[in-house]
């Protein structure tokens, strides 16, 4: 039971502050949300670019608001699909994008003016950021209309998730010349989506997934910061990706705690003086983690429960996960019933009438303040260790997630912690379930397609752009002009990962 007690003479009036206003713990606008609720963005990606850009058109035709890439592995970690390592994943978690000539399949028909498109990638963030941006302005859309996000968060796939290419202090460069590059020419463009999702996924608690997130924050500013860019520059144009879990009022509370973290670090830490840098905007998925294959419709009420709390928690953006996602890739009816979810929501629940509607609730109140201060001193230990990088490097984050997973692992062996379908209330039947199918023909389809990019194309124009791209990595200029002649040019997004693997080199994880 919580009281007033718990929250050591907390005062409504003076603690709860209003919505839109520093430290913008009750969220980062003001009003209710009817004239401006969140973006429908359902997260989509498979197959070849055709069969995505068709999903894309099914999702806006049924009130889709925003649009959202999965990309298969190779391009993830820049494999073009006829690279040896690619064999047998070309296509299948999410859509091979080799060239310019598939990014101008994908985003065919697409109103690139109107829509914003998130895409998550990491390593090769800067090579399919530019190839949108070559795309738009081959359809009259000039760079500077464009609205958008890439994900670009390196140091969570060190921690947690594992699609990088380079060391982490190479990588680091990479993003930084991304955020020169998007002030001066896409002021519009979210240039990183600094992500708790993954490390979520990974096994974090609550409180690790906004701890690690917003060190990994700390860390892409000061970089920027050290590269002689000023932090108002850029910070208005950083962006978040939560994870929302089952527990309501927890995960409410961690939106909340992040967001007034977040104001506190970037005016405190940095200095920042214009509103907006303050601003911790996010999007929020639901968790891909907490889904069953076992009794698989009862993902939609999990689903449910974790929409609403992103909702309530304040989120811009949102996708829903398909409720059969535990089996596969999600079929276009779990698509369209995850959509519609989300418009119940928005649309028949009142949710949109307020804003924080918990706010004020002494067991949220309690508990957001709870989360931060366990939050601080994970972020005060990862200081001492000289910060998010080499914590990375050190293990420290890792090491905490690995076991953070495992006694959640045990939680649900020992029943302590309960999954309805896994282990209790378990039926000994399973009714078989529509799984999304994989064409066996899609990976010698698309590496036809390269090869028929390669054989058209200005071989030696090609070579003398990547030359420029090696240059660039070995001095100090921006690395993304000549990359985005390159892939003008029609190099494949393999060939740019690989000049600067040479440059670079590549990761290897500690053993």
């Amino acid at each position: 039971m919580y009281t007033a007690a718990d929250l050591d003479g907390w005062d409504p009036d003076t603690k709860l502050g209003v919505p839109g206003s520093y430290p913008y713990t009750r969220g980062v606008r003001k009003g209710v949300r009817r004239d401006r609720p969140w973006t429908i963005r359902p997260y989509s990606g498979f197959g070849t670019a055709q069969a995505t850009n068709e999903r894309w058109k099914l999702l806006l035709a049924n009130g889709s608001t925003g649009l959202s890439c999965a990309f298969d592995l190779p391009t993830q970690m820049g494999y073009d699909s006829d690279h040896p390592r690619a064999e047998g994943e070309v296509g299948k978690v999410g859509v091979a994008i080799d060239s310019l000539a598939d990014m101008r399949v994908l985003l065919a028909g697409m109103p690139l003016d109107k829509v914003t498109t998130s895409m998550t990638i990491n390593s090769t963030a800067a090579i399919l950021l530019l190839l949108y941006e070559l795309v738009a302005e081959e359809q009259g859309v000039p760079s500077s209309a464009l609205g958008g996000t890439i994900q670009n968060d390196i140091l969570k796939e060190y921690v947690a998730r594992g699609t990088y290419v380079y060391p982490p202090r190479q990588s680091m460069r990479i993003i930084t010349d991304i955020f020169a590059y998007c002030t001066e020419r896409l002021p519009q463009w979210n240039t990183i989506s600094i992500s708790g999702y993954h490390i979520r996924e990974a096994g974090s608690t609550a409180v690790q997934e906004i701890a690690f997130t917003l060190a990994n924050g700390i860390a892409y500013v000061e970089a920027a910061v050290t590269a002689g860019m000023k932090v108002d520059d850029f910070a208005p144009r950083l962006s978040f990706f939560w994870n929302a879990h089952n527990n309501l009022f927890e995960e409410v509370a961690k939106f909340r705690a992040a967001r007034r973290m977040w104001a506190k670090i970037m005016t405190e830490r940095f200095g920042a003086e214009d509103e907006k840098s303050k601003l911790l905007r996010f999007h929020t998925q639901t968790g891909g983690s907490t889904l069953t294959a076992q009794q698989p419709e009862a993902n939609l009420i999990r689903v449910t429960l974790q929409a609403l709390a992103a909702v309530m928690g304040g989120t811009q953006s949102l996708h829903t996960n398909g409720f059969d996602e535990a089996l596969g890739l999600p079929t276009a009816r779990a698509a369209k019933l995850a959509l519609r979810t989300q418009q119940v929501i928005q649309y028949e629940s009142g949710v949109i009438d307020t804003v924080d509607p918990l706010a004020g609730s002494y067991f949220v109140e309690s508990m957001t303040d709870e989360v931060e201060r366990r939050a601080w001193e994970y972020l005060e230990r990862i200081d001492g260790l000289g910060g998010a990088v080499a914590a990375i490097e050190q293990g420290y984050m890792q090491d905490e997630i690995e076991q953070a997973a495992y006694e959640y692992a045990k939680g649900i062996d020992n029943v302590e912690k309960v999954i309805v379908g896994v282990n209790r209330f378990v039926e000994d039947e399973v009714e078989p379930s529509d799984v999304f199918p994989i064409d066996p023909a899609l990976q010698a389809s698309q590496v036809d397609s390269i090869q028929r990019v390669r054989a058209e194309r200005d071989q030696g124009a090609v070579e003398a752009a990547l030359a420029d791209v090696a240059a660039a990595a070995r001095g100090t200029d921006n690395l993304l002009p000549p990359m985005r002649e390159a892939l003008r040019r029609m190099a494949t997004l393999g060939e740019v990962s690989d000049v600067l693997r040479g440059e670079f080199g590549e990761y290897q994880p500690r053993r």
